[in-house]
C-alpha cells in the first residue's frame, strides 16, 4: 500500500495504533491529485446482467506526478469497495491506461483479488472482466430499485439466520406475540439436514404461538435469487453437490413442510435496513448488523431495495499494512469482518490480556467479554471503544458510495453497554473528521429488544399475501 494512502487518524482506536482508515487514505489521495493541478478523471462502471449500472467518478494523479504509483493501490481499493457494495462481474474503467491494466492483472485468475473475481462470477453467472474503455464506450448510469416488505396483516413468522444463533418471531397484524433465539453453529456443519432441522425448529417454536401461518419471511446471510440460495457463508462446509441438492432450495423446502405457505427470502443486511426504515418511518437507511460477521443492507430514498450486493464484510476499511487478514475466506487485509463482528471483539480482547476459553464458540466468547464489561472490568471498555472508532471512519467512507440519512446498527455485538459505547465513539469520530456528515446523517441504536430480534420481526413483513 502506497504511503500516500496510509493516514493516521485524529482519533485512534485504543487497541489498534496501526489503524489507517480507508476514508482518510481516499481523502488524502484525492486531495493530492487536485492540489497538483494536474488531476485526471477516473471513472468506474459496474454493469450487472439485468442491465443496471452503477457509476463511480473520482480522480487520479497524472502519470508525471512523483506519487503516481499510488494510482494503482487507490484504484484497486476503490474498486474492491464498489464490488462488495454494489456488485458486478463486468467492470468498465475510463482513465489512465496503467490503472485498467493493473486491475485486470489483480483480478485475474491467479491475481491477488482472485477470490473477489470468482465470487462475483458465481453470483452473476458470467465471467469476471475488467474492460478498459473511453468516453464513447463507457456505460451510462442505470440504477433500479424495487419495494420490499412492510406487509403486516395476518399471522406471520419472521426467521433470522445468523452465524451464531437463529431468531424467530411470531407476528399478528404487525404486533410481535413471541420471539426467541437459539444458539447453533451452521458454519461448521456440512450436513444439510442440520440446517433444515434448525430452521424448521425455529419455525415450529413461533408457530406454537399462532392460530395459523399465513406467511414466512426469512432474513439470511448470503445472496438469494427467487428465494433460492446462490452464495452464503452460513453453508460454507456443505459439499457443492449437497449444496445444489438441499441448500439451494432449503427455505422453499421448509415452507412446503408447513403447508406450502408463501415465503420470501432476503439478505439479512437488507432486512436490517428495512427494519430501520420501518421503525424510523423515514429513509434512506444503511443497516449494519454486527454479529457472527458483518451484514449490511440499504433502503433508498423511496424505501426500496436496490439489488446491490451490500456485503461490506469484504469491503476494505483499513489501509494499514499491519491490518488483520480475513483468513476464513477472502485472504485480504483490513476488511469489515475483522472490525465489526464478534471476531473483532475476540481479536481485540487478546490485546488487553483477556483469556477466553478456546473450546467455547465465538458467540460464547463474545458473551464472556460483554459480561466483563457489565461487571466493570477496565479491560473490556477499550474493546468497544475501538470498534466505535472503526465504525465512525467506516461510515464516513461509506458516505462516498451511499446516499446516507439514517444508519441503524444492530446485532449481538451491540447488545448491552457495548452498543452505547460503540455509538458514542462513532459520533466522536464523525464530528472530528467529517463534521459535514454530523448534521445530515443520524446513527441509531435501537432498544435492546429490537437490537436482538428486530430483523426477525422485519423479516415477517417480507411476503405479500
Amino acid at each position: 500500500m502506497h504511503d500516500l494512502l496510509q493516514v493516521r487518524p485524529k482519533i485512534s482506536p485504543p487497541l489498534d495504533p496501526d489503524f489507517c482508515p480507508g476514508y482518510l487514505g481516499n481523502r488524502a489521495f484525492a486531495a493530492a491529485a487536485r492540489e497538483s493541478g494536474r488531476a485526471v478523471p477516473l471513472s468506474l462502471a459496474l454493469r450487472r446482467p439485468n442491465g443496471s449500472v452503477s457509476v463511480h467518478r473520482t480522480v487520479a494523479l497524472s502519470s508525471g506526478h512523483p506519487a503516481s504509483a499510488a494510482n494503482l493501490d487507490y484504484a484497486e481499493r476503490v474498486l474492491k469497495f464498489l464490488l462488495w457494495a454494489k456488485g458486478s462481474a463486468r467492470i468498465f474503467v475510463w482513465g489512465p491506461g496503467e490503472i485498467a491494466a493493473h486491475l485486470q492483472k489483480t483480478y485475474a485468475k491467479n491475481g491477488a483479488r482472485a477470490f473477489d473475481a470468482d465470487f462475483m462470477s458465481n453470483v452473476y453467472e458470467e465471467p469476471f472482466e475488467v474492460i478498459a474503455t473511453d468516453a464513447a464506450g463507457f456505460p451510462a448510469e442505470n440504477e433500479s430499485s424495487a419495494p420490499v416488505g412492510r406487509h403486516l396483516s395476518g399471522c406471520r413468522i419472521g426467521f433470522d439466520a445468523g452465524g451464531s444463533d437463529r431468531k424467530a418471531a411470531a407476528v399478528i397484524d404487525g404486533k410481535e406475540v413471541f420471539s426467541c433465539e437459539v444458539v447453533w453453529e451452521p458454519k461448521v456443519n456440512g450436513d444439510p439436514q442440520y440446517h433444515f432441522d434448525g430452521v424448521d425448529d425455529s419455525i415450529r417454536r413461533a408457530a406454537e404461538h399462532l392460530p395459523r401461518i399465513d406467511a414466512i419471511g426469512v432474513s439470511s446471510a448470503g445472496v438469494f435469487i427467487d428465494n433460492k440460495t446462490r452464495v452464503a457463508s452460513l453453508f460454507r462446509k456443505v459439499p457443492p453437490e449437497l449444496f445444489e441438492k438441499r441448500i439451494k432450495t432449503l427455505y422453499l423446502d421448509v415452507a412446503k413442510k408447513w403447508g406450502n405457505v408463501p415465503i420470501e427470502v432476503a439478505n439479512d443486511g437488507d432486512v436490517t435496513a428495512l427494519a430501520g426504515a420501518m421503525s424510523l418511518n423515514d429513509q434512506p437507511v444503511l443497516g449494519i448488523a454486527m454479529g457472527t460477521s458483518l451484514a449490511c443492507g440499504y433502503v433508498d430514498d423511496k424505501g426500496h431495495i436496490t439489488g446491490w450486493l451490500n456485503e461490506l464484510a469484504f469491503a476494505p476499511f483499513d489501509y494499514s499494512p499491519a491490518a488483520p487478514v480475513d483468513h476464513e475466506w477472502s485472504g485480504d487485509r483490513g476488511t469489515g469482518v475483522n472490525y465489526f463482528s464478534q471476531d473483532a471483539v475476540i481479536r481485540l480482547a487478546a490485546r488487553v490480556g483477556i483469556e477466553l476459553d478456546p473450546s467455547s464458540s465465538p458467540g460464547a466468547k463474545l458473551k464472556a467479554v460483554q459480561k466483563l464489561l457489565e461487571s466493570g472490568d477496565p479491560r473490556a471498555r477499550p474493546i468497544f471503544e475501538s470498534i466505535g472508532v472503526y465504525l465512525g471512519y467506516a461510515l464516513a467512507q461509506s458516505a462516498e458510495f451511499y446516499r446516507l440519512k439514517h444508519v441503524l446498527i444492530l446485532g449481538r455485538v451491540t447488545s448491552g453497554e457495548g452498543g452505547a459505547i460503540i455509538l458514542e465513539k462513532a459520533k466522536q469520530v464523525i464530528l472530528a473528521e467529517a463534521p459535514e456528515l454530523a448534521d445530515r446523517v443520524k446513527v441509531h441504536l435501537p432498544d435492546e429488544a429490537n437490537r436482538r430480534v428486530g430483523q426477525a420481526i422485519a423479516a415477517a413483513s417480507l411476503p405479500a399475501v
